[in-house]
């Protein structure tokens, strides 16, 4: 099923628990290709296009649309409208990740829906999926499928994947539904290609779940839609262009810098001399007072806490923290990205794919930050005295 936007993370027919990231629309184009016996081989193509758009709360709505369909005979179109949900999620420190979906299938002329999990191992995903569907022969009729599937990475930019997927009663016609693909991030660039071989037609939750007896070749491409990139506010592009020079340019540094101490004088059991003044000016009446010392600066606390950047976007994009404590933020995305103060006090430089930038925040306050990028993307730390 056409889901993930980040291919690297799912195999061919399984959605992955992927919701998008918010204010963003989401276009993928699947492509499967089968070819016919001698001597006429003609090669058919069966397109499957998804639209939708990531919403707050985790939420992913649109619709998938292929040009065939082999659910009930004579149908030409398959149209399926969808709403997906992710109440738990690994970016945001659960456990494992748990989604829904639910959506209408114009060819089935009913209601289907799916319940998925998923959780990470090393270089793996693994993930597993339950499914209710409506019967497209007998109206009324409930059918049901299970499935499975993972994804191994190979490296910040390609993965392999396989899954398989079977209704839990098949007739004559239905075979147990596989797929396996080669995925690819395209580096300084959100997208991603996938090439697959499977033996299912369409991308819609009905069509990933029935194999048929031909195996058919393809690809996938992934295209995300910034609304944030064009919608900003209109001091975004100005506080980016101001900053931009010296933050990137600039090394990256995790700890406030400090100035250099005053060395006290060699007999320290005397007051420093003041400067002549002219008589009778306020400055020679007036009694040398010695500077205020300032408060040293909060050390450490030992604390970490974890941030993420994926799909241009700052996964935490709120946190609240006490002072000492150290985030650590790492990129996920297969293009850099930048973690800008912007009142200029920290600065990560540019974060290549896979790296991660840590800063301590040793003072109490609130400090907002962007990517100078891309700078639509922006997030807040609230920092709190202990």
């Amino acid at each position: 099923m056409l889901g993930a936007q980040s291919l690297l993370d799912r195999p061919p027919n399984l959605s992955g628990n992927w919701t998008g990231a918010p204010g963003t629309l989401h276009f993928n184009f699947l492509h499967r290709f089968t070819a016919s016996d001698g001597p006429e081989r003609k090669v058919s193509n069966v397109p499957t296009f998804m639209l939708a758009a990531g919403l707050p709360k985790r939420i992913l709505a649109g619709f998938n649309y292929s040009t065939n369909s082999t659910l009930t005979p004579r149908f030409p179109n398959e149209w399926e409208l969808f709403a997906r949900w992710t109440p738990l999620s690994e970016d945001y420190g659960a456990r494992l990740d748990l989604g829904g979906q639910v959506g209408y299938n114009n060819a089935a002329e009913g209601v289907d829906a799916e319940a998925s999990l998923g959780r990470k191992f090393g270089i793996a995903r693994l993930m597993a999926v339950g499914r209710a569907l409506s019967d497209p022969l007998e109206s009324g009729n409930v059918r049901y499928a299970v499935g499975g599937g993972g994804a191994i990475r190979l490296g910040t930019y390609v993965a392999l994947a396989a899954d398989v997927a079977t209704l839990t009663s098949r007739d004559s016609t239905e075979r147990v539904a596989w797929g396996a693909g080669l995925h690819v991030a395209i580096p300084m660039t959100p997208h991603t290609l996938s090439l697959q071989v499977t033996n299912t037609l369409v991308g819609t939750m009905q069509g990933a779940s029935r194999g048929g007896p031909d195996v058919r070749y393809g690809f996938e491409f992934t295209i995300p839609l910034t609304l944030r990139r064009y919608f900003g506010g209109p001091g975004d592009a100005t506080v980016a262009q101001e900053t931009a020079v010296a933050a990137i340019d600039s090394s990256p540094t995790s700890t406030p810098v400090t100035p250099a101490p005053v060395r006290a004088p060699a007999d320290s059991s005397r007051p420093p001399a003041a400067r002549p003044s002219a008589p009778g000016t306020p400055e020679a009446s007036a009694p040398v007072r010695p500077a205020p010392s300032r408060a040293p600066a909060a050390r450490p606390s030992g604390r970490v806490a974890r941030a993420g950047i994926k799909n241009l976007s700052y996964l935490q994009t709120r946190q609240q923290i006490t002072v000492g404590t150290t985030i650590e933020w790492t990129n996920n995305d297969p293009l850099p990205h930048t973690v800008t103060a912007t009142d200029k006090s920290f600065n990560s430089g540019l974060i290549q794919p896979g790296k991660t930038f840590r800063h301590t925040f040793t003072k109490a306050g609130t400090f907002n930050f962007f990517c100078i990028p891309h700078p639509f993307m922006k997030g807040t730390v609230v920092v709190r005295a202990q």
